[in-house]
């Protein structure tokens, strides 16, 4: 989520539908009226819900634009991810992103936890049915917080020092920033009408790689390089609502170069906690993002599992939506985490490893080599420009971006030596 870090200036790696807007303490998002109390546990399988809550002048200037907007703490219902959402996927936030959340578990308020505010580079390409959708919000990177029934948020502008700014008309914000509160709910059971024979595995088991077929004549044909297939949690392992995304998938021609992300939600959460963040940041870039589904191909927990994201089928070039301009013919994969300064574990480095060595590998592709990718447009290379990139790249590679974070960046050679291992090379 390039050397910058988060701030006003560079972007990090990281709308929902356009509603009318609601009182402050209203929610956009769900019939669930406010409520001035901790909420109660729902039922087990409850599905998951996202409160939209409108943000509003925290100072004396009331124009639409100010300066710093907010809301005061205030009770709401449970939730267990932030993020804040605004008009228009065009408009940057220029400015610091703060919330102070309250456990559910312990009733203790956090300290202010910054949202890195740019997300914008995690987007369907310009022009694409996607991203002319109208659907599409600005918004920040979501961050996991866990279970937590109270919230605080402040939304301060900046300039391009990272300097607050006073005067609205000097510093406007985004127009119809929202507060998202998002619920991932409880993974629901498999349809009942559905033979147990039928359904989607949770899990789908390792398999080795398949004998390298010989070559046609001496010297005519190289031997292929597929790494053994990991095992993946499918969708409905990890408890995916297949009801909320649009229908249908959208695949690309194939798959030539893996772009790793961090997801800049926090590390904060349990690696058994990693399928109710999937669905949280599912619930958030569709309701609240406004994208068709997830947009990550994949996703990698800290402890080396690995998930399936956007649906389509695990070996198939299915389009994503995680690096704008470069999404055609390529793959997302994201490390749950924030990884600017701290270090991703030898669990996820591998996972990425064996995840690239067989995934690329079906298109041919060697880990450590580069490739050429048609940029559709973005803020380092013009549309129709063919940019060469490694075929494992992070998401600075395509985007000016944060992203990956420094330290997961550093690593890629590592997990590039290891896929190639992996694919016998």
């Amino acid at each position: 989520m390039r050397g910058f870090l988060a701030s006003s200036t560079g972007v990090t790696c990281a709308a929902a539908l356009a509603l009318p807007l609601a009182p402050p303490a209203a929610s956009a998002t769900s019939s669930a009226p406010p409520v001035t109390s901790p909420a109660v546990r729902p039922e087990a399988h409850a599905p998951g819900r996202t409160q939209s809550l409108r943000l509003t002048p925290l100072a004396r200037d009331r124009a639409p634009g100010a300066a710093e907007q907010g809301l005061r703490r205030r009770d709401v219902r449970r939730f267990s991810l932030v993020g804040v959402v605004w008009d228009s996927p065009a408009t940057e936030l220029h400015g610091r992103v703060e919330v102070r959340t309250r456990a559910t578990a312990t009733g203790t308020w956090s300290g202010w936890q910054e949202l890195e505010t740019h997300n914008a580079d995690h987007a369907a390409d310009p022009g694409t049915p996607e991203s002319a959708s109208g659907r599409v919000r600005g918004a920040t990177a979501p961050l996991w917080v866990g279970e937590s029934d109270g919230v605080e948020v402040r939304v301060r502008a900046q300039d391009a020092s990272g300097a607050a700014r006073s005067a609205p008309a000097a510093a406007p914000l985004p127009t119809g920033l929202r507060l998202e509160l998002v619920d991932p709910g409880e993974a629901a059971p498999p349809p009942a009408n559905r033979a147990r024979s039928e359904a989607e595995p949770s899990v789908l088991p390792a398999i080795p790689a398949l004998p390298a077929r010989r070559a046609l004549a001496a010297g005519q044909r190289a031997e292929p390089h597929v790494g053994s297939r990991p095992a993946i949690t499918t969708r409905r392992g990890w408890g995916a609502d297949e009801k909320l995304r649009e229908k249908g998938f959208v695949y690309t021609k194939k798959v030539k170069t893996a772009f790793v992300h961090h997801s800049a939600t926090g590390n904060n959460y349990r690696c058994s906690q990693a399928p109710s963040v999937i669905r949280s940041i599912y619930r958030y870039h569709v309701n609240s993002t406004g994208w068709r589904d997830l947009g990550y191909n994949f996703l990698v927990d800290k402890c080396g599992n690995i998930y399936e994201g956007r649906a389509g089928g695990v070996s198939k070039p299915v389009l994503g939506a995680h690096t704008l301009g470069f999404n055609a013919n390529s793959m997302g994969i994201a490390v749950l985490g924030t990884y600017s300064s701290k270090k991703p574990s030898s669990a996820a480095l591998k996972a990425i490893a064996r995840l690239t060595a067989w995934k690329v590998g079906l298109y041919g592709m060697n880990p450590r080599g580069k490739t050429y990718l048609k940029s559709g447009g973005g803020n380092l290379y013009r549309k129709g420009r063919k940019v060469r990139l490694n075929v494992i790249s992070g998401h600075r590679d395509g985007f000016a971006t944060s992203c990956p974070g420094t330290q997961l960046y550093a690593k890629l050679g590592t997990a590039r030596s290891r896929a190639a291992a992996y694919q016998g090379r």
